[in-house]
């Protein structure tokens, strides 16, 4: 309590007109603060709590003098919502840091977030909403020596919750990272239409590793785990007039962890993206294979803290609420997909594209998992436990995990009336969600979003979603759905909104009506939200990664303000 006393006084005499000039620099901040109200629910299955009131705070400050950068941040689980892990539970300063730029150098100490090419063996960041935070606590160094040139070291452990992590065994990660580009490194290529840039990575974990066993014809072994663990990645990324080509490799050493069932198998990753864009058409293609690739600073951890790498999703990410009822998640023992995205504006004045133009956007991905055969009868039998499987690159898998063709149409009819209109057809294969053994979930859904504008600061905004499936399988797949939103804007300044989330063909339980009623307001950079109603149980998910979200009912607010 005496530290959050502490953080208060600061927060507050840097809010009464001291964020300018203080010992010469700066001082800005923000500040949010999620409350939650919840009750029991047996129709929903919103569980009994005996803590009534749970928050999450969190209070970023931040000091700027010159080339010299200083923050904190506080954060308050007093309790942990609905949802959060309940490791976040108690208060305290989670992130700190100083940094200074001199020269061609810049080094920051303390807590940083980083991300080395598509963070394919490294990434290090924050998702406030998945209740995930990797931060690394260490020294970070970035060099820019040359124009074109930038080089990249960092040390140091992971945040975990609240555990003091210097005391101890989880991974001390270290590596490195090189990119050039080429057009500014050489001074021949400098007025060349076409931009070539080029980099690599490299990432090694050092864990302490505990006496492990396996038996093997009723004789004990003990397993020779890998203390460093070490990947590497190439990257190059190509532009000419409209074109654009990227493409990444990675590849990770020996590491046995709780989530590979202890697989020595080497892991790999390719990510590949290809675009073409032109005044009204832009047209883009992504593909990527995932083998193995489970990397953690702590070989036990199986939730989503630690994460060492991060595997980017390549389906689409959506909005509305049904579209987005079964997310798919990077299945990081093995996968392969592709994303195609066509947007295209029918010109305006035109039969189809009326007095304002048309925007149509097209979207298609596909999963499956990769191809894997068991091993040999050359191959001895230990090496058939440890290894499990071989896997050619270029062979896709039997399996399909997930399926989306989405069209998406944009219209605007008057000055004061604009439209959306999507539709997706998905076909989910329960096992990516981890209810393996269920059937498909084969789901089309609809939604019409339309935005009026009563007056010159006054709007109101209708939407309609309606998903249909024959899946009824138990409290996660549960038939059709119908959703109904209402929105009033006045001035940008306040907001009110009611929508009902009805379960109405759910033919083996409750047709239940999820209902939802909210009001804000913005004043300067304050923000305020009070929302009433249901929240069902599902998975929310962010760029691929998900956490499960349990049913709730009752009072949730927001606030959030800045200086």
């Amino acid at each position: 309590m005496k530290r959050l006393i502490i953080l208060i006084s600061l927060w507050i005499f840097a809010s009464q007109g001291y964020s300018q000039g203080i010992l010469g620099g700066k001082v800005t901040g923000s500040f949010q603060m999620d409350m939650q109200v919840s009750r029991e629910d047996t129709i929903i299955g919103s569980q009994d709590v005996a803590e009534r009131f749970l928050s999450n705070s969190y209070t970023t400050i931040l000091y700027t003098n010159g080339a010299f950068t200083a923050g904190v941040r506080f954060e308050a689980y007093l309790n942990p919502i609905l949802g959060f892990d309940a490791q976040y539970k108690g208060a305290g300063f989670a992130n700190r840091f100083a940094s200074y730029k001199k020269d061609f150098l810049e080094i920051t100490v303390g807590n940083y977030y980083e991300q080395f090419g598509n963070g394919l063996i490294f990434r290090s960041y924050q998702e406030q909403n998945l209740g995930l935070d990797n931060a690394m606590d260490g020294i970070r160094i970035v060099a820019r020596p040359l124009s074109g040139l930038t080089v990249k070291g960092i040390i140091g452990k992971q945040r975990y919750y609240w555990e003091d992590i210097w005391q101890t065994d989880n991974g001390l990660i270290r590596g490195g990272d090189l990119d050039l580009a080429l057009n500014d490194l050489f001074p021949f290529m400098a007025n060349m239409t076409t931009q070539i840039s080029i980099g690599g990575s490299f990432i090694s974990v050092y864990e302490k590793a505990n006496p492990k066993y396996i038996t093997v014809n009723d004789t004990l072994y003990q397993m020779n785990l890998p203390e460093n663990i070490g990947a590497g990645a190439f990257r190059f990324d190509l532009s000419h007039n409209a074109f654009n080509l990227s493409a990444e490799y990675a590849r990770k050493g020996q590491d046995p962890n709780a989530i590979n069932k202890d697989n020595f198998r080497n892991g790999e990753a390719l990510f590949l993206t290809a675009g073409y864009s032109q005044k009204g058409l832009g047209i883009s293609v992504a593909a990527k294979r995932i083998d193995n690739m489970s990397f953690k600073s702590r070989r036990n951890e199986t939730g989503n803290m630690l994460a060492v790498n991060y595997l980017p999703a390549i389906t689409r990410q959506h909005a509305y609420s049904l579209m987005a009822m079964y997310p798919y998640a990077t299945q990081v023992d093995g996968e392969m997909g592709l994303q195609a995205d066509v947007m295209y504006k029918i010109k305006k004045n035109t039969w189809l594209g009326g007095k304002y133009g048309t925007d149509i956007k097209f979207n298609y991905s596909r999963i499956h998992s990769i191809d894997k055969q068991t091993l040999n009868n050359n191959t001895s039998y230990m090496e058939n436990i440890t290894m499990q499987y071989e896997s050619d690159f270029f062979k896709v898998g039997d399996d399909l995990y997930f399926e989306e063709i989405n069209f998406e149409v944009g219209k605007k009819f008057s000055p004061d009336l604009k439209t959306t209109f999507m539709y997706s057809y998905q076909t989910f294969n329960p096992i990516a969600s981890g209810h393996e053994g269920y059937p498909f979930v084969y789901a089309n859904i609809f939604v019409a979003d339309g935005t009026y504008r009563i007056a010159q600061t006054s709007s109101l905004r209708a939407e309609l979603q309606l998903l249909l499936t024959e899946a009824n399988y138990g409290d996660w797949a549960t038939g059709n759905w119908l959703q109904a939103t209402l929105e009033y804007n006045l001035g940008g300044k306040w907001f009110a909104a009611v929508s009902d989330q009805w379960n109405y063909g759910n033919e083996t339980g409750d047709k239940t009506h999820y209902y939802n009623a909210s009001i804000g307001c913005t004043f300067g950079t304050t923000r305020v939200q009070i929302s009433y109603g249901k929240q069902r149980k599902g998975i929310m998910c962010i760029g691929g990664v998900c956490r499960e979200v349990p049913a709730s009912n009752g009072l949730f607010a927001t606030i959030t303000s800045s200086f």
